[in-house]
This record gives C-alpha cells, structure tokens and sequence, in this order.
C-alpha cells in the first residue's frame, strides 16, 4: 500500500494488497479500511475503480474499466468506473465489466461475469451474472 500511495492512490489503513497485483493508474485508485486484494488481481483502471471498506476481491479478479464500441464503425474507445462499495465480496476468477456497481453486502461467485449492478446483500452467479439468490446476513442486529 506504500508504494500506491507515493503514486497518488488512495488506500484506507489495513489493507492486505497480496503478490502479483496489477494497477495500471494508481492515481485512479481507492480502497477503503481493512479491505483485502487476492493474489493476480488485474485493475484494468483507465477511469476510477473505488473499492470500499471491508471488501474481498479474491485471487485472479479482471476489473476492466475500458472497452471498444464493436457497433461504431471508428471502434471508439469507452471508459466507465467501477464501484464496490462496502462489505463485498467478489470471487476467484470472476471479470467485472466497465461501469458496474457492487451494492453493500453483494456477492459475485467464483468464476462470474458482472455486466450489470447487484443490488445490496444479494448472491449472483454465473455468464452473464444474474440474481442467484440473497445473502445471508451475520449481523448481531
């Protein structure tokens, strides 16, 4: 977390960033307080990715902020952030797309791929990921 923030990213206390993470604009970066990144991570952040507190972002997780317009004769490229806001967890393996929200407390399974939002404390799966089913809260409220 040392070296992100000598180049510009903003990385809340306790973050555990594990080996052979990829960022490619720090500067474009957040991470909120006690949040983990897994081994192999690719943060493809050619715009903001913000990642909040209390997240998991498991080993060999595809972030990709960027994609061509394959309808525009030009192949223009298009840039939208991502969002992960508190207490998410996304699985091994799995590729969120540009412009995607993770809701408070969502999950993505293992090997999904996001084009879209989950919503808050809720399960998806699979290619594309759709509602799987809702999380199971472990709160003492």
């Amino acid at each position: 977390p040392f070296i992100l923030r000598l180049f510009g990213a903003s990385i809340g206390q306790k973050v555990v960033i594990k080996p052979n993470v990829k960022i490619k604009f720090p500067w474009r970066l957040t991470i909120g307080t006690y949040s983990w990144i897994g081994e192999g991570v690719w943060i493809d952040n050619l715009t903001s990715v913000t990642i909040g507190r209390n997240v998991c972002i498991s080993q060999n997780v595809q972030m990709v902020t960027g994609n061509h317009a394959y309808d525009i004769h030009s192949f223009d490229l298009m840039v939208k952030p991502i969002v992960i806001e508190d207490e998410v967890w996304i699985g091994a393996r799995a590729l969120l797309a540009p412009g995607v929200t993770c809701e408070k407390g969502s999950v993505l399974l293992m090997g999904s791929v996001l084009r879209n939002r989950m919503v808050q404390n809720s399960v998806y799966c699979g290619h594309p990921a759709k509602f799987y089913k809702p999380r199971i809260s472990f709160s003492n409220d």
